[in-house]
């Protein structure tokens, strides 16, 4: 039942803050061109899902992958680390 409400709880979060597709990618690291690595929206990653989103909230950023109908988080950066934001500039 609590993976029930966990996971309602996550598609709720999910569906509102799908609604900002402003971020189309993101680079974690200190030294952009050599050592950093780069997500972006349509990238395919693992097990054939795609980066459907990329969401920044109060104290990280979220990155969340697609397959079929299914949306699932993926990948946290805290904003601590080195980050580099690119912005959808055809939103």
């Amino acid at each position: 039942m609590e993976l029930l409400i966990l996971t309602s709880k996550t598609e709720l979060l999910i569906e509102i803050k799908m609604d900002n597709h402003v971020i189309r990618k993101i680079t974690i690291g200190k030294d952009y061109k050599n050592d950093s690595m780069h997500y972006a929206v349509g990238q395919g990653v693992y097990g054939g899902h795609n980066i459907c989103d990329i969401i920044e909230e109060e104290d990280k950023y979220c990155i969340y992958i697609r397959k079929g109908e299914v949306v699932i988080p993926w990948k946290d950066f805290n904003k601590n680390m080195a980050i580099s934001v690119e912005y959808n500039l055809e939103y």
